[in-house]
């Protein structure tokens, strides 16, 4: 699992959909299928985890003297 969070999210997206096509497909025997199942909820939790990183990020921005703040939109009505 070490290997997988230090892959970039397009990598890690990348190697997702190839264990989705290969379960989709149906011609996986069972344990491999659950060992191909694992890796993909692994890969799903590291890319989970660097978009909330990105997220949270985002939902910052820098005053006008260099500090952080939050960054609220008004919802319009």
């Amino acid at each position: 699992m070490s290997e997988e969070k230090e892959l970039s999210f397009e990598e890690a997206m990348e190697k997702l959909e190839k264990i989705v096509e290969q379960l989709e497909d149906g011609e996986v025997p069972l344990e491999k299928a659950i060992a191909i199942y694992k890796e993909g909820m692994d890969l799903s939790r590291v890319c989970h985890t660097k978009l909330k990183s990105v997220e949270n990020q985002l939902t910052q921005i820098l005053s006008e003297d260099g500090q952080l703040k939050d960054f609220s939109q008004a919802e319009e009505e």
